[in-house]
């Protein structure tokens, strides 16, 4: 349960100017609460408590952002199509910013990789990044994100459309096709949460 010492009302006003609605207290000690891609954010008098099971888009938005970030994502999929699920890690200079694994339901292995990459530009933009640089092992959707390659499948196509409408949140960012040991991180979370089943 992550607790951020902050201005309660800046913390507010940086959750209101990213849409998320903000509404009053619970009890008297409780300035504030939100709620945001699965997770909770209750104000006291110095800080803000975050909880749920996937804090990270809400802690993202609570502590501000700018600077560059390396992404990496990973679909897993057991059958094509079949039980899937999406992998991410956002890294710093300083380490791990964020990560997280978690099923998608049934789906084929191309979209699980495109969900894998929503989930993971969805945290990158929640935290703040002007900037990132995003790796992937599906050589298929990195071209056909950076427009290489067509995207036939409507569905697939759908997707690119969320991918690239993500990417134009950051001043400036690049997408590139690594080896599977360059995204170990990514691919271990999504199978682990496939794993978990």
């Amino acid at each position: 349960m992550p607790v951020i010492d902050c201005d309660p009302d800046e913390a507010r006003d940086r959750l209101e100017a990213a849409g998320v609605a903000v509404e009053a207290g619970n009890t008297d000690h409780e300035r504030w609460r939100a709620t945001h891609a699965g997770a909770t954010a209750v104000a006291y008098d110095g800080k803000v408590v975050v909880q749920g099971s996937d804090p990270n888009r809400l802690v993202g938005l609570l502590r501000g952002g700018g600077g560059r970030a390396h992404v990496y994502f990973d679909g897993a999929c057991r059958g094509n199509p079949g039980p899937s699920a999406v992998g991410y890690a956002v890294v710093t200079g300083d380490g791990i910013v964020a990560e997280g694994g978690e099923r998608i339901g049934r789906a084929t292995n191309n979209r699980a990789e495109y969900e894998a990459l929503v989930r993971a530009l969805e945290v990158a933009a929640d935290h703040g990044f002007d900037e990132v640089h995003v790796r992937g092992d599906s050589q298929l959707i990195v071209k056909q994100v950076r427009g290489e390659w067509n995207t036939n499948d409507p569905d697939l196509r759908e997707c690119r459309v969320r991918v690239r409408e993500l990417l134009d949140r950051f001043d400036a960012w690049t997408l590139e096709h690594v080896p599977r040991e360059i995204n170990e991180r990514a691919d271990n979370l999504a199978n682990d949460a496939l794993d978990d089943s």
